[in-house]
This record gives C-alpha cells, sequence and structure tokens, in this order.
C-alpha cells in the first residue's frame, strides 16, 4: 500500500485522524498517499459512528465537498468546514488547530517522522506514540496532585 501525492510531496501513505477537542485520537488511519482526503477520511468516519460518535466533525475547507457531505449525511455525521488561514497565513479559528497540535506531537516520534518509510503499519505506530504520550501526560498529573 504505497502511493504518491505530488500536490503534498508525500511518499507512502497519508495518516488520517480523528481526535475530540483535547486532541486525544478517537480513530487513525492510513491511505496511500495518492487517495484524495476527503475519500481518505471515509473510513475514519465509518469508525466514528461504530465507536457510537455523536455531532458534528470539523474539518479544513478541504472537506467541504459535496459527495463527502452525502456520505457523512448518509453515516449521520455532519462535516463543519472552517478556513483555517487567509492569504497564506494560519489563522487557529476555534477548535480547528487540535488535529495539526495532535500531528505535531507524533512527529517528536522519530520512526513516524520518516515520511519515505511509511506503511500501513504507520497506523498502529500512530497509536502507541499517542499511548505514550498521554502516559506521560498522565504520569505529569499524578505527579502534581501528590505534591500539591
Amino acid at each position: 500500500m504505497r502511493g504518491v501525492d505530488s500536490g503534498k510531496k508525500i511518499r507512502g501513505v497519508k495518516v488520517s485522524i480523528a481526535v475530540e477537542k483535547y486532541g486525544i485520537p478517537l480513530v487513525i488511519d492510513a491511505t496511500p498517499a495518492n487517495v484524495h482526503d476527503t475519500t481518505g477520511i471515509v473510513p475514519v468516519l465509518r469508525q466514528l459512528v461504530e465507536n457510537s460518535f455523536q455531532g458534528p466533525a470539523i474539518g479544513d475547507l478541504g472537506y467541504r465537498r459535496q459527495r463527502l457531505a452525502r456520505t457523512a449525511a448518509a453515516l449521520g455525521i455532519a462535516i463543519q468546514p472552517i478556513a483555517r488561514s487567509r492569504d497564506g497565513v494560519f489563522i487557529p479559528t476555534g477548535i480547528a488547530w487540535v488535529v495539526e497540535r495532535s500531528f505535531s506531537w507524533i512527529t517528536r516520534h522519530r520512526r513516524l517522522n520518516t515520511i519515505v518509510e511509511r506503511t500501513k503499519s504507520t497506523s498502529s505506530l500512530s497509536s502507541i506514540a499517542f499511548i505514550s504520550i498521554l502516559a506521560r501526560r498522565l504520569k505529569r498529573l499524578v505527579i502534581q496532585d501528590a505534591s500539591a
């Protein structure tokens, strides 16, 4: 499962994630890089429905296509596209920046930072990276509570 997305200059696979408002992943999936983002997000939406997700899904303007909106509506999810930049300048609008922050967390893991090596196992490696991140955060919270 490998592909090339010449627009984003990605070889291998693209990782699609759905996170909750604090950046904790709900679903992680990997698709070949040549699959369009609006097509690659559909398995993520299906898994969200299987996990009893309710409410709107927020995404950038790339997810405003009618076909994706119809697919999401059939699954019972509304997609709210939000502009995250104007004239090439990033604007943190509401909680739309949370996914970008989650991606930056996993770039600290060397194995996930090398795009050329990405395969379908990247999805499971991303899960392990998030488990590591969340375990460190929990440890920090426990230490703070003990010292207070």
